[in-house]
């Protein structure tokens, strides 16, 4: 029996219990997490809580600080990570992320219409919201740090200090708390970029989709910590003191580590504007890794005390980057290419089947033939339940690298074997297409590829789950005829054309730059297979099917090896020198300790994890290669011989009664959008920034409450 159709479990409706109580529990620690960031720069918490916390938890084995610092910074987030990995893996068992969140988009339809803000493009309102209340948080935590130092700021009080005017004495204390202030802003800025979060699932993101998030607090990070380190040294050249710019003191703050910090900020900040980053993307790429001198840097700049207070974010970003450089090590089975004529290929990769992955998910690849270095993210455009033994990915030649790949497939004759790696797939924890009647996808050029993966997943719960699927209008722009062939890609090799009778698709297709069809003759699709090899094996997931709760495992397992490591050497080493003074043991030393036994409670503990499943993903693998032994590719009994053989004998001709092709024009998208009448219509849009406001504009017009607005992040 499939297992979809069996009856409903009875732990289903206690995993949904259980599931409700985790998130309860996240959100009233998170309010609480909050709750102390608008507390931070005020005198109740400076001068009464953290004193009494740091006096009940200080120790021979942390000092004086860091116990008081690890339980009110680290240890909020990462029990609600753990506690995330938990939640994330009773939903993957509960089969019922088709229909989440219907009730709740209705009651929060208004929150989620979009609002085009210069500067920060399509967002929510829900978006919106946080965002201010974000900066009011910042510009909260700013005035209460100036209101409560300026208090002390007299025309005495500088004279006691040398007889410093009181303009640079209030110039100092505001270059003090814009670091403050920035540091607030760091202590969220790799959550976004954490690619195999448990904790942006928790509040219905994904990496993909937050990184217009980094990028937001990047620049006001990089914005604060430069004015942070101009208003300083304005200061010391007002008070003849510019020599404080090279002193590296033993301890407590160092100034070169905070100029070495913020220089390679800076050069990192340069490249990340879109007019650079557009044109010279390899500039972007490589520059990008300075982060890890910056982060160095910072931590021997304001010491490892302080750094607790941006720790956990980062420290959940170091175990996912260690993960997939784990993953990256090993070559992946790649099975065949297609090769359209519209500089366009489609890689098709062996995969396990106990692999799974939502539509619209992503995917980083490397080859090593076109480049070594460089990874490069791309929307899966396969199904894992249709296609449960194949990955597919579609790239569209548009930028260096791609064109390099396009061309080495397209004019390779005898090419038999191509080494690439992957890290991923990363991608939502669960969709809700169902809930509406009708899906709207509106797409530009190489946009077209998350909905590749909508339909064919789709076409999968129409035939699996005997379920009422939306119907699907399909509205794509492209520049040119050729372009056209990429439509061919909407059925997988292994689909079938009865397969669309269950599906109300329809397709629109618009060729902008051509006034009628052309007479050449269309260009075939080619096929490339590849023959296996041995040291390359089917793509699983890294830490198996029990994913989430390994990962929680290993977020608390490391972190628990840093905090024995690091008090044994403080207990045994640096507590018999310094006595907790913090005046004695050099600060550098003790930040670079910290540092080193971050990473290795982290390498222990993933290394772990992943060694203990890729044994168990080994044997599946074993399998696959075991068949793809006993069916040589040339052989006429091989799998993917037929598999060819059917692409090729595929009749289009159910396809293309779905399609409608429009040429020297382009889609009238208010007609297409407020013509429609069902009660609930998806609108998703992927492509070019016009296309997307525009669509935006429409939906969040209000002139049609049907509408229900999602921009989808591709990589193409």
């Amino acid at each position: 029996m499939d297992p979809q159709r069996r009856p409903t479990p009875p732990s289903r409706g206690g995993n949904n219990t259980v599931r409700a109580a985790i998130m309860a529990v996240v959100m009233v620690v998170f309010a609480g997490y909050i709750f102390l960031w608008t507390m931070l720069p005020t005198n109740p918490y400076r001068q009464t809580w953290l004193p009494e916390l740091r006096l009940k938890t200080a120790s021979t084995y942390f000092g004086t600080n860091q116990g008081a610092n690890y339980l009110v910074f680290p240890f909020p987030v990462l029990f609600i990570a753990v506690l995330g990995s938990v939640y994330l893996h009773l939903g993957k068992t509960s089969r019922d992320n088709h229909t989440k969140g219907a009730n709740g988009e209705n009651r929060l339809g208004i929150w989620k219409r979009p609002v085009i803000m210069k500067g920060l493009g399509i967002v929510s309102r829900v978006e919106l919201t946080f965002f201010l209340m974000f900066i009011a948080l910042l510009v909260w935590s700013f005035a209460t740090y100036l209101r409560i130092s300026f208090a002390n700021i007299t025309p005495k009080s500088p004279a006691k200090s040398g007889g410093e005017k009181v303009w640079e004495a209030k110039l100092e204390s505001a270059a003090l708390r814009l670091g403050l202030v920035g540091n607030i802003v760091l202590s969220f800025l790799f959550f976004p970029v954490t690619r195999g979060s448990s904790v942006l699932p928790l509040f219905g993101l994904t990496s993909e989709g937050s990184v217009k998030y980094h990028i937001w607090l990047g620049h006001m990070v990089m914005a604060l910590f430069t004015a942070h380190g101009l208003s300083y040294i304005i200061y010391w050249a007002a008070t003849h003191e510019i020599s404080e710019m090279l002193k590296w003191e033993k301890t407590g703050v160092s100034n070169v580590a905070g100029e070495l910090s913020l220089l390679a900020g800076l050069i990192l900040w340069a490249t990340t504007f879109p007019q650079i980053r557009r044109k010279m993307f390899e500039v972007f790429f490589y520059t990008h890794h300075l982060y890890i001198l910056f982060v160095i840097f910072f931590v021997l700049h304001v010491g490892i005390s302080y750094t607790t207070i941006m720790l956990p974010g980062f420290f959940l970003f170091m175990i996912d980057r260690y993960l997939r450089f784990l993953q990256s090590r090993r070559g992946v089975r790649l099975m065949s290419a297609r090769v359209l004529p519209c500089q366009t290929v489609e890689l098709n990769f062996s995969k396990t089947k106990g692999l799974s992955y939502t539509p619209t998910s992503i995917m980083f690849i490397n080859i090593p033939s076109i480049s070594k270095m460089q990874w490069h993210p791309f929307t899966i455009s396969s199904s894992s339940g249709l296609e449960s033994e194949k990955l597919s990915v579609i790239i569209k030649g548009e930028g260096s690298w791609s064109n390099k790949l396009y061309h080495l497939l397209s004019s390779a004759s005898s090419l038999d074997h191509l080494d690439v790696s992957i890290e991923g797939p990363y991608g939502p924890s669960s969709t809700d297409f169902l809930r509406h009647d009708l899906l709207v996808m509106v797409s530009g050029g190489s946009g077209i590829t998350p909905f590749i993966s909508i339909i064919r997943e789709l076409i999968h719960t129409s035939e699996t789950m005997k379920r009422k699927i939306p119907e699907i209008l399909l509205i794509s722009s492209f520049k040119n005829s050729n372009d056209l062939t990429i439509l061919d890609l909407v059925l997988p090799i292994c689909g079938a054309p009865s397969k669309l009778s269950n599906l109300g698709l329809q397709i629109e297709a618009y060729v902008t730059r051509e006034k009628q069809p052309t007479s050449q003759e269309k260009k075939n699709i080619r096929t490339i297979w590849f023959k296996p090899n041995p040291c390359d094996a089917p793509i699983t997931p890294i830490l198996g099917q029990n994913n989430w709760l390994w990962l929680g495992a290993i977020i608390s397992s490391s972190f628990i090896i840093y905090l024995i490591l690091i008090g044994v050497l403080t207990r045994y080493y640096i507590y018999p020198i310094d006595h907790n003074t913090n005046k004695i043991y050099s600060s550098v030393s003790r930040s670079l300790l910290h540092i080193l036994f971050i990473c290795i409670g982290i390498v222990i503990a993933a290394t772990g994890a992943f060694l203990w499943n890729k044994n168990e993903n080994g044997r599946e693998s074993m399998q696959i290669q075991n068949m793809e032994g006993a069916t040589p590719m040339a052989s006429p009994n091989s799998w993917y011989y037929n598999a060819d053989r059917e692409l090729e004998s595929l009749p289009q001709e159910s396809l293309s009664e779905c399609i409608n092709v429009h040429y020297g024009e382009r889609p009238d998208l208010k007609r297409f959008l407020f013509e429609r009448k069902e009660s609930s219509v998806g609108v998703l849009v992927c492509g070019p920034k016009k296309m997307r406001h525009e669509v935006a504009n429409i939906c969040s017009s209000g002139l049609a409450a049907n509408l229900h607005f999602e921009s989808i992040s591709f990589s193409w």
